[in-house]
């Protein structure tokens, strides 16, 4: 059984940063994308940052490039996603998803697993 286990949301003011953790188990993890995705209240689910399988391949949404970062550790099995510059707009659960290919996605439907989402609420 795959599972992923999101971490490290919370409550930042305007500016700051946080750093989310994803840990993964039940599938070759080294095999496959990664990406993070996004719900804020009353909106829908958007897509944030994508990593290939190796890490050599990184992409992000507009709204977030430059001020995102995504990375993994295939030996920790765990995928991580350095957010700085936090706006009140950042505001939403956060959910990590494994890739059925190994390249990168942007469409949530070529993800077949995904956690359990962590809040991140960024204060004006």
């Amino acid at each position: 059984q795959v599972q992923l286990v999101e971490s490290g949301g919370g409550l930042v003011q305007a500016g700051g940063s946080l750093r989310l953790s994803c840990a993964a188990s039940g599938r070759t993890f080294s095999d496959h994308a990664m990406g993070w995705f996004r719900q804020a209240p009353g909106k829908e689910q958007e897509f944030v940052a994508t990593i290939n399988w190796g890490g050599s391949n990184t992409d992000y949404a507009d709204s977030v490039k430059g001020r995102f970062t995504i990375s993994r550790d295939n030996a920790k099995n765990t995928v991580y996603l350095q957010m700085n510059s936090l706006k009140p707009e950042d505001t939403a659960v956060y959910y990590c998803a494994i890739g059925h290919y190994s390249r990168m996605s942007y469409d949530p439907y070529e993800y077949d697993y995904w956690g359990q989402g962590t809040q991140v609420t960024v204060s004006s």
